[in-house]
């Protein structure tokens, strides 16, 4: 099985299927890794697999800010068995327990998506990453194999601090019992660390966590949030906004205001400036700011409404 190297863009053309300005995706909602439900026009075929139509489309790609999206392209008249390889993906997304959203593509039944995304072959693999596609593979391949390939390339988004989860679209366990959840052990000398005002010994723990599980997004979270406050330590905050006024598009000052904000709670201004300095950049800086300003949310939760928020408005900014 051949598989793209994940650090390179891909050449997808998705204009034909974005909305119009203005127009909500059908069945727009709370979905998974916190944006438009995208199992809202399709049919749901696992906790974290859907079955994509072209109204569901542009909501799947959006939910791939906060946590990886694969799209297969598969075709049972075409290539009987690349049926077979949507399953086997299928499969192995409820097993990755939402660490990716599977979108399954029946090019006989939405070409136009097919046509989008420029699909050379069935099947055919794409990883949508914080909305940019890039290709996987295109050969069926055992299910080992394709667990080892995907375990490698979680690995490598969480060191680029892509460690997001989607929520499920279905129940995984009806008969699991929902109990409150304890605090867990492995956090406690991050937390006390943090609790006692040592910044260097918080950062130290919470990495070791992170190395220790690199899909771990409550340590990733917290690693974000002491590595910022090592970051204003001691920053006057009126020379920092100063700063930042004069050099609007300055990537450094606008970063460490938002940064300012979020030590200050003042996290919707935070995702504000960034966000707005996304729009106003481009190539380098605007990946740095695109890049700082997940960090930040995974510093508050995936699941925070203003992180919901803050996704959506990064999708805009970005497309």
């Amino acid at each position: 099985m051949s598989t793209t190297p994940f650090s390179r863009p891909g050449a997808v053309d998705l204009s034909a299927l974005k909305r119009p300005a203005g127009a909500a995706p059908a069945g727009a909602g709370p979905g998974p890794g916190g944006q438009g439900a995208p199992a809202a026009s399709g049919a749901v075929v696992g906790s974290y697999a859907v079955e994509v139509t072209d109204q569901s489309f542009q909501s799947l790609l959006e939910s791939s800010m906060g946590a990886l999206v694969l799209l297969v392209f598969y075709s049972p008249t075409q290539m009987p068995t690349s049926v077979q390889l949507a399953d086997d993906l299928t499969t192995l997304a409820n097993e990755f327990e939402g660490a990716f959203l599977l979108g399954r593509v029946d090019v006989d039944a939405a070409p136009e998506i097919a046509q989008a995304v420029q699909v050379p072959t069935v099947p055919y693999v794409v990883a949508v990453v914080q909305g940019r596609p890039m290709p996987l593979f295109q050969d069926v391949a055992p299910l080992e194999d394709l667990r080892a390939a995907l375990t490698q390339v979680m690995q490598q988004l969480a060191t680029q601090g892509m460690t997001g989860r989607h929520r499920p679209l279905a129940p995984v366990d009806a008969t699991a019992p929902d109990d409150e959840p304890k605090p867990d052990p492995r956090y406690a000398p991050a937390e006390d660390a943090l609790a006692a005002g040592d910044l260097d010994g918080a950062v130290a723990e919470y990495q070791k966590l992170v190395d220790a599980s690199p899909g771990d997004t409550e340590a990733a979270g917290g690693l974000v949030m002491a590595r910022l406050l090592q970051r204003t330590q001691g920053v006057d905050l009126a020379t920092a906004r100063q700063a930042a006024a004069d050099r609007p598009d300055d990537v450094e000052a606008q970063t460490l205001v938002a940064d300012l904000d979020m030590a200050g709670g003042h996290v919707d201004d935070a995702f504000a400036r960034l966000i707005d300095l996304v729009r106003r950049t481009s190539d380098d800086d605007r990946d740095r700011a695109r890049t700082h300003l997940i960090g930040l949310f995974a510093a508050v939760g995936n699941d925070d409404p203003r992180v919901l928020k803050g996704r959506r408005d990064l999708t805009s900014a970005l497309f």
